[in-house]
Parts: C-alpha cells; structure tokens; sequence
C-alpha cells in the first residue's frame, strides 16, 4: 500500500513538474521570441480585421522588406501597418498615388486611393537609414506615416506571422 502511495506521488510531481516546464517555455517563448496583440483599429482592412488576434515575431535580424507587416505602437496606440519602403529613397504622394523614387508604384490588395493629408508631414521626405515607412491597407482615414512620418526599425515590435480571426466565433 506505501509503495502505491509513493508511486502515485511520484507521478503527480512528475506532472507538476512537466506542467511547470510547458508553462515556463511558453512564457519565455512569448517574451523573447513571439508577440501577441488583439487588433482594435480598421485601418488594415479587408486583410487584418477589428478583433483579430494577431502573432509576430519579435526577432528579426534581416530587419524588413516592402510589403512586411509590422506590429508597432505609436502615441500609445496600438498598430499594424504595411511597410512602404526601407531604404534610403523618397516617398511621396501625388495626384496619382503613391511614388517612391519618381516612380508610382502598383499595390496588390489597396483598394483606395493614397492620398495625403492635410495634418501630418510634408512630400516628399526621404526614409533614413533604419527607418520604415509605413501605411494602413485602408488608406483613407488611417494613423500612418503620413501622419507620425517614417518610423524607426527599433521602435517597431516586430514582423506579423500569423492573424487569427476572432471575428464570429
């Protein structure tokens, strides 16, 4: 009867002990490595909605490309927005959309016209060395760099994975 009692013991520590672990590693998986953040903004629509749960990776060592998405916080404000450009050219917005370097450029997947704003910075500027420009898919009415300007690459959380839609479950 003791040996049962100690066996049983054993296999309930045994468990603890792997529940800690599984804990600990997703802990420190999602602190270093991973992000997680509930998207509250319509500014990314139609490709990340209001509520989506979104996953980005925190490392990213090669920094980011045009057409990366990337989790951020501005003013307090949490943020997704597309990268625009990443190296040292101009960006600027004209009658006829957007143009980096005199060039206008073709976006899969915006279905609304870029266009200025009256607040915010003035075109065309010039993305620094470190800096990202970034805007929302759903251009008008969206928080963006046309509004803060280009952001620099540390200030950014990291480079979206995944999105999960919360929406309707």
């Amino acid at each position: 009867m003791e040996n049962t009692e100690q066996a049983l013991g054993r296999d309930l520590l045994f468990l603890l002990v792997k529940i800690v672990a599984i804990v600990l590693a997703f802990t420190m998986l999602f602190t270093f490595l991973l992000g997680a953040m509930r998207y509250q903004d319509p500014a990314m629509g139609p490709a990340i909605k209001d509520g989506d749960l979104v996953i980005f990776n925190r490392y990213t060592p090669s920094g980011y490309l045009p057409n990366d998405t990337v989790a951020l916080e501005v003013n307090g404000e949490k943020q997704v927005r597309r990268v625009i450009d990443t190296t040292v050219d101009t960006v600027d917005i004209t009658e006829e959309g957007l143009v980096i370097n005199g060039a206008l450029q073709q976006e899969r997947g915006i279905y609304e016209k870029t266009e200025r704003y009256l607040e915010g910075i003035s075109f065309p500027m010039t993305v620094s060395q470190g800096e990202v420009f970034l805007l929302g898919d759903s251009r008008e009415g969206a928080t963006d760099s046309r509004i803060y300007g280009a952001v620099k690459i540390e200030d950014t959380w990291g480079k979206v994975m995944t999105v999960i839609r919360l929406r309707g479950i």
